[in-house]
């Protein structure tokens, strides 16, 4: 039997060998398309251009590759005259370019093909869809599902007898999740040899999150928010609770411990139970082949549920409002969120589409044959929550940064976030 590692692998060198290799430098025809990806992704991406061009030769398209800070990049790219064409969109980073005139509104093309629009809106998933949805315009079509959830190495969890939850609904309670976290945390020496827990992601967005999961909100408001509601009660308690799993509990690294580990490998190498991250861990995980990982949903606090729920976690397609080939570029946008191009981003196993076609395709199911609980995949969508669109987020977020490390780091409780709150407030009622 081919093992998911092998079928994925060859996944990849097909798309290698069939992939535009880095558009067509230098012709100045070309459609422009920029994005951020590693270089699985990237694979998968050049495979969905190659599967466009055999049916649109008339269309040629050039990859530009982005930075490390992708709104910088695009700004100065569409400042100086020479915006991408078609440009990914980040649920959180959009905004500011809708703001600036930088993205066409998609409504306009939508409206010219009724039958696309309506199969969209059926097939998709509406927080995802809603994401892109600012100011009345539609500035991107969604395009991969990236939500948070945990991985677990099956292995540690069944020679400790435990069961996680198999799906969104029903999911299990910070207690249950703290005394899974404890009995998996080994210690020789007083030495940690095997961790509880690791986080993947951005570690003040997942206690953001834990805090979603007691029933609390980040802010009043998923889209132009007017002010942040880290003064409830609920918030601090979720939030709390994240930080305490390393300052007080010890099942998961302190802030110090993770300047000498990168999360995803502790735990490819066995030495941490549970991970928190999105799908884009995935083809990193399947490479190694002595690891035998599930996936499972957040835990629930006692003001949450009753099902668990994510970020929104999903970047789209925009067209540039500048260019000069707008047409050329809908007609990519379209192939790329539409049925086809999701299709592929199913089979590929480096994605999770956003149209629920694509996810009940078998090409999904074999990507990810040796997950049992795919439903988190499936149903992540369904059960993900807007963290925030506004086009200040940048300076929120340096803001928030701040003042979360000092409750990460164990030198202030989770209640002095509150006292954050007014500064966020001031910069979430600035005019852009």
């Amino acid at each position: 039997m081919v093992s998911r590692r092998t079928a994925l692998r060859s996944v990849a060198a097909a798309a290698a060998a069939t992939a535009v290799s880095g558009g067509c430098a230098g012709d100045d025809d070309a459609l422009t398309f920029f994005f951020q990806a590693r270089p699985e992704e990237a694979r998968a991406r050049r495979r969905i251009i190659a599967e466009f061009g055999k049916r649109r030769p008339d269309i040629k398209i050039r990859t530009v590759l982005s930075g490390p800070d992708p709104l910088q990049q695009m700004l100065t790219y569409c400042a100086g005259g020479k915006c991408p064409d078609v440009l990914m969109a980040w649920e959180m980073l959009y905004a500011g370019l809708a703001e600036r005139g930088v993205l066409q509104d998609l409504h306009v093309p939508l409206a010219g093909e009724p039958a696309f629009a309506e199969r969209l809106r059926a097939d998709g998933y509406a927080p995802l869809y809603d994401t892109f949805t600012y100011r009345g315009g539609q500035y991107a079509l969604p395009e991969q599902w990236s939500g948070v959830f945990l991985y677990y190495n099956r292995k540690l969890f069944d020679e400790a007898g435990i069961q996680p939850p198999s799906r969104w609904s029903g999911s299990w309670t910070f207690d249950e999740f703290l005394t899974a976290a404890r009995t998996l945390t080994r210690r020789s020496g007083g030495r940690v040899q095997q961790w509880g827990f690791v986080d993947g992601w951005v570690p003040y967005y997942s206690a953001a999150c834990f805090a979603m999961n007691n029933g609390a909100r980040w802010f009043d408001r998923p889209k132009n928010p007017t002010h942040t509601l880290m003064g409830d009660p609920r918030f601090a308690e979720g939030f709390g609770f994240y930080a305490d799993l390393a300052v007080r509990h010890g099942v998961a690294p302190t802030n110090a411990d993770r300047q000498s580990l990168t999360a995803s490998d502790v735990f490819a190498r066995g030495k941490a139970a549970m991970l928190l991250g999105g799908h884009w861990l995935y083809s990193e995980l399947i490479t190694h082949d002595d690891l035998e990982f599930d996936v499972t949903a957040l835990p629930v606090g006692p003001h949450g549920g009753p099902d668990a729920v994510t970020d929104v976690g999903c970047t789209g397609l925009a067209i540039a409002a500048g260019s000069r080939k707008r047409d050329q570029a809908w007609e990519f946008v379209k192939f790329a969120t539409g049925p086809e191009g999701q299709a592929l981003i199913a089979e590929s196993g480096l994605f999770v589409p956003v149209l629920r076609s694509a996810m009940a395709a078998p090409g999904f199911a074999a990507a990810h044959r040796d997950v049992h609980n795919r439903e988190i995949f499936t149903d992540g969508p369904a059960h993900s929550r807007q963290l925030a669109v506004t086009p200040v987020w940048g300076k929120v977020d340096s803001l928030l940064s701040r003042s979360c490390d000092r409750v990460l780091r164990g030198a202030a409780s989770a209640g002095s976030l509150a006292d954050t709150a007014a500064d966020v407030n001031r910069l979430l009622q600035e005019p852009v």
